[in-house]
């Protein structure tokens, strides 16, 4: 791996590449550091001190931003607006008509989709901008800090305005940076800034672990936790390139004196066909309940009751949801991203079939049968991987968005894997060895 590395940066243009897309990457981890204006850095600093690694119901969209959240700085939204956009959109494809012509047009209607991704990107923005503003005025982005309530000194409209702005123009920023990545460098620009905003935060949560620890000086919690996040790794490589292919025969075609067809493929069925989508899903939604009893008043039942269940990743409660929700996701991502009636339909119209099955109605029935078979162990895979880490790191004291933690082994992975075949691919033009062998 290593010598095809090397080999990539001698290769002229896919230097070019790489050098442009680390350079991107330095912007972008420069602007997590950037506090916006009208925030007290030094109060934020003995918040975040003070809050030694409990980072509460925003852990998720601090990890996506680098750790750039909890620090209120420029890039504190990250690219979570764009993830959320992207997501919604992909779900409306299947609830308007208008979007789901789009998406048959091809590249122009692709286009056209990632320009309204864009606006919603930014309309999201503005509405999570004012959220985290309004949570840092009030003292509660940091409950237990004693400084809390002094981290926005000035509370008049236009620092307000001036905050919200400040995140907006910097989600868009990140977006930006994402989509030259994409067009300049080595492609998939997202999901790398998404990598390198998980990836930042190993280092800290790391050393936390080696700091808490008691045994040799905490090395052995350390080389413990170390050891299990690789084997982690590895299985999740492993499930990640599983996959059912379903063989397709194309039959002969004569036009004119020419044949056609007349070959065989295959359809790759992913087992983790919904990818990470899920455990987004499911995590995003148990923080609802906790979200809004944070903000309501008084000391109602309800209240209790959701502190007590649904804010602690160790709770029975929570862990039984959380796992019925990411199975339930699972299935739900995967009915509306892969449509068999669709795919049964174009074998059709170009002389495809599978061996033994009737073309029409017959294969879309087989292709849901195989996809509902496969998704199962996907879904019950997502749910073991998202809850086997926290509940390992438990004894370790360490907070259930530790970086080894399920959502974030599952991206990290997967944008590895992903990034590795772009490069792969490119080298292989060269009549290079590639990375895998």
């Amino acid at each position: 791996m290593l010598t095809a590395f090397a080999r990539a940066f001698k290769t002229p243009d896919l230097r070019k590449k790489l050098l442009f897309t680390l350079a991107i990457i330095v912007v972008y981890r420069v602007g997590t550091h950037i506090p916006i204006p009208g925030v007290d850095y030094k109060s934020v600093q003995e918040c975040v001190d003070q809050a030694s690694g409990n980072q509460g119901l925003f852990g998720l969209v601090n990890m996506f931003s680098g750790g750039a959240l909890l620090q209120i700085t420029v890039f504190a939204l990250g690219i979570m607006p764009y993830i959320t956009a992207s997501i919604i959109l992909q779900l409306l494809t299947v609830v308007i008509p208008r979007l789901e012509a789009l998406k048959k047009e091809g590249q122009a209607g692709t286009a056209k989709i990632t320009q309204y991704t864009r606006y919603l990107t930014v309309a999201l923005a503005i509405l999570q901008g004012t959220g985290l503003v309004a949570t840092a005025r009030s003292g509660a982005l940091f409950s237990g800090c004693t400084v809390a309530s002094q981290i926005v000194p000035d509370q008049a409209i236009f620092t307000t305005i001036t905050m919200v702005i400040c995140m907006t123009a910097g989600t868009a920023v990140v977006m930006w940076l994402g989509e030259l990545i994409t067009d300049r460098g080595i492609g998939n620009g997202m999901s790398i800034l998404m990598f390198i905003s998980i990836a930042a935060t190993f280092p800290s949560a790391l050393w936390a672990i080696k700091k808490q620890g008691t045994l040799a000086g905490g090395w052995i919690e350390f080389g413990t936790v170390v050891l299990v996040g690789l084997v982690m790794v590895g299985l999740v490589v492993f499930v990640e390139q599983a996959q059912r292919r379903i063989p397709v025969q194309y039959a002969k075609r004569m036009i004119g004196r020419r044949s056609y067809g007349g070959t065989s493929t295959y359809i790759p069925l992913k087992v983790n066909q919904a990818g990470v989508i899920p455990v987004i899903f499911a995590s995003s939604l148990l923080y609802i309940p906790a979200l809004i009893a944070q903000f309501s008043s008084g000391d109602s039942e309800w209240k209790r009751w959701v502190e007590q269940n649904l804010t602690k990743g160790s709770h029975p409660i929570y862990i039984t949801l959380y796992f019925l929700l990411i199975v339930f996701f699972a299935f739900f991502y995967v009915a509306i991203s892969f449509n068999p009636e669709e795919v049964a339909d174009n074998m059709k119209k170009y002389g495809g079939f599978i061996p033994g099955i009737r073309a029409g109605r017959p294969t879309a029935e087989y292709l849901s049968y195989v996809l509902n078979r496969i998704t199962w162990p996907g879904s019950l895979y997502l749910g073991l991987i998202a809850l086997v880490p926290t509940m390992a790191l438990v004894g370790f004291d360490a907070n259930q968005n530790f970086p080894f933690g399920g959502t974030s082994i599952l991206i990290i992975v997967g944008v590895g894997l992903e990034t590795v075949k772009q490069i792969e691919s490119q080298l292989q033009q060269r009549n290079y060895e590639g990375f895998l062998r």
